[in-house]
């Protein structure tokens, strides 16, 4: 499975982290493989965060990037060698002030000269600093989402979630912008993290040497505080890391909701976009406007909680902010009044506590981002989790699971004792017995809702859920023609030979299949990118459908009321189409047309009861008698070409973009 720790395929390095991580990892995948478990079943779903590191941080172990831990290293050097410089320039300051305090021309002009190098280093350092940490944010992100992809994509799971209550919504907005956000924050937080905790190890020590102990005199009491600045810089952070903490315990679930309603809303503008030539037919664009004005007022609503929760923690940042800079002068004010600091003591006390507080407070700087990277590692957790649930599934754990065997030659497809239920375990189809012979044409009825299509998405294993097991024939080639075809971005040529590449099949056969299914008007445009979804009508489409079966040659053909937007003319024609060059295929098809029973030998009828569905009847089909004319006459291929050209023409005259409801379209 994906999400197995896989440590097989590591490569040697000297690193005793490395060994010690890839050590870990092997003998934690040896547990789990032992135990038919897997990460996921280490974390639950309690807590989402847990779920998002144990596959995130395989980018450092096992088959992970190669450049992971070159450029993790390479960061930390980076940040050691930024600290040293913000060190020289901390000493630099001091020097400079003391030589301006004692009018020191030389020195200062000296210590000018000095400060190009630093701020060349400086410079260099944080450019260092800068391409690392975006260069392993890009690596990780790349890594992350190919081995999220991998299990979107595996055995229909992407499909799956469409059929599944509840979490994750949006899986393409999850995998595009949260799992951007999930990964670069973590590198940025990294960063800033180990920096400031250096930082403040580093330059507590110059307020310690600097600015000594603190002597007091009340009632005649003396009171020495030893290391003054730095307890007042640790109490000072101490404060404002409580005092954000506090003010913004809300911002990751307000955060949370925002990105859930941008989701959501960008969801909305797509749908309208891909279903523009319904609501154009329809003049539906009042409707649609008012559903817009409602996504975008949610992603309002939340946009001003966010907003509010913004506005509090702005407001102890840059209180502290502003305070952080003066109150070491003021405290060292006393010590310089009476000859215990010097000018450039005192500056210099005055950046490390800066510096120091800055690193203390760094929780403080970051809140914000933080929640923002808490409530998008959520969301990318959420559909991992949701991915782990399907990989239970096809594991056989917890409910039901269809299996699919590959069997011998005879017969074509079995279906054995098969229940399909809906993911918690609602019985949609139950108790289906049937073989179908090589050759055989299987006609699938039943009233809407009974679960025809249910029952070929499970024949396609795209439908987990149930029980029983579905035997295909060894070596068979099964196509599926769905109702809606699908239209894949590029050129039409793309488009007939998917989900082949457009030089998998030659120019002579496409053209063959065109005039075949009667579409010989694009012909001159089959290598034009543009918008075919749009411009295709559903019958139209339906025939480009035909037309990929008859370039791929399949032996097992599923038909999922494939002709719905045909007329009978034009099913009749694909349909005799279908029998005559594929006449060893076995074809089994979901459809309401009464006609549809003359190109088939065998009908079941699914009939619901109890709120599932079962076989009622499985009769032959009695063939047609030579008079009764399965092919309507005068239907050739020439009559047709000449009807589509006509419609084309008068569309072309009447200026028209879009075709209004007519039959004669799909002829």
């Amino acid at each position: 499975m994906p999400c197995l720790i896989d440590a097989h395929g590591s490569r040697p390095s000297s690193s005793v982290s490395v060994a010690v991580i890839r050590s870990l990892t092997k003998g934690l995948t040896h547990w789990l493989n032992a135990r038919g478990k897997s990460v996921m079943d280490l974390t639950g779903c309690a807590n989402p965060l847990p779920r998002f590191w144990c596959s995130a941080v395989l980018f450092w172990a096992g088959d992970g990037d190669r450049s992971a831990w070159p450029l993790s290293a390479f960061s930390f050097l980076i940040i050691l060698g930024n600290l040293g410089t913000l060190y020289g320039i901390n000493v630099w300051s001091g020097e400079l002030f003391d030589a301006l305090e004692k009018y020191q021309t030389r020195t200062v002009f000296f210590l000018s000269l000095i400060y190009f190098p630093l701020l060349a280093i400086s410079v260099l350092v944080v450019l260092g600093q800068v391409w690392a940490r975006m260069t392993l944010q890009r690596r990780w992100r790349a890594w992350l989402n190919r081995h999220l992809m991998d299990r979107w994509l595996a055995n229909g799971r992407y499909y799956q979630l469409n059929l599944l209550g509840g979490e994750p919504k949006n899986p393409e907005f999850r995998i595009a912008e949260d799992l951007r956000i999930a990964t670069e924050a973590p590198v940025e937080f990294a960063t800033g993290l180990i920096s400031a905790l250096l930082s403040a190890a580093t330059f507590i020590f110059v307020l310690w040497s600097l600015g000594g102990p603190l002597d007091l005199e009340f009632a005649g009491v003396h009171l020495a505080i030893p290391g003054f600045l730095v307890i007042t810089a640790i109490v000072y952070a101490v404060l404002a890391t409580m005092s954000i903490a506090w003010v913004g315990r809300c911002f990751i679930p307000a955060t949370e909701a925002k990105n859930q309603a941008e989701a959501e809303y960008r969801y909305v503008l797509t749908r309208l976009r891909e279903n523009a030539e319904s609501v154009a037919l329809m003049r539906g664009e009042s409707e649609e406007r008012a559903g817009v004005e409602r996504s975008l007022g949610q992603v309002l609503r939340t946009w001003r909680e966010v907003c509010f929760q913004c506005l509090k923690t702005t407001f102890v940042s840059q209180t502290s902010g502003f305070f952080a800079p003066i109150l070491p002068v003021l405290l060292c004010a006393p010590k310089f009044l009476n000859g215990s600091l010097t000018l450039g003591q005192v500056m210099q006390a005055a950046s490390a506590f800066t510096i120091v507080q800055a690193a203390f407070a760094w929780l403080v700087d970051n809140y914000p981002k933080l929640g923002d990277w808490a409530a998008s590692a959520r969301r990318v957790a959420s559909l991992m989790t949701a991915l782990d649930d399907l990989e239970r599934a096809e594991r056989g754990n917890g409910l039901g699971r269809i299996t699919v065997d590959r069997v011998g030659a005879q017969p074509a497809l079995r279906l054995v004792k098969l229940s399909v239920t809906l993911d918690d375990g609602t019985p949609v189809v139950e108790k289906v017995d049937i073989a179908v012979r090589p050759g055989e044409r299987l006609l699938v009825v039943g009233d809407s809702g009974t679960g025809k299509s249910a029952l070929l998405r499970a024949i396609a294993g795209l439908w987990p859920w149930g029980h029983g097991r579905i035997e295909v024939a060894d070596h068979a080639r099964m196509f599926f023609l769905p109702q809606r075809p699908y239209v894949p971005l590029g050129t039409l040529r793309q488009a007939a030979t998917y989900p082949d590449t457009a030089d998998a099949r030659s120019d002579g056969a496409v053209t063959e299949a065109f005039r075949s299914v009667g579409l010989e008007h694009y012909l001159d445009r089959l290598d034009a990118e543009a918008p075919w979804d749009q411009i295709l009508s559903g019958g139209e489409k339906q025939r480009l459908a035909f037309a990929r079966v008859l370039l791929r040659g399949p032996n097992i053909i599923v038909m999922d009321e494939a002709t719905s937007a045909l007329d009978p003319r034009s099913q009749a024609l694909l349909m005799g189409l279908l029998l005559q060059q594929l006449e060893q295929a076995t074809i089994i098809s979901v459809g309401h047309r009464p006609e549809l029973e003359h190109y088939h030998d065998r009908k079941i009828v699914l009939e619901g009861s109890g709120g599932s569905a079962r076989i009622v009847s499985d009769i032959p089909i009695a063939p047609q008698p030579p008079s009764a004319d399965r092919f309507p006459r005068g239907l050739t291929r020439k009559v047709m070409a000449t009807t589509v050209h006509k419609i084309m023409v008068n569309s072309r005259l009447s200026g028209m973009a879009l075709l209004p409801p007519n039959p004669a379209r799909d002829i």
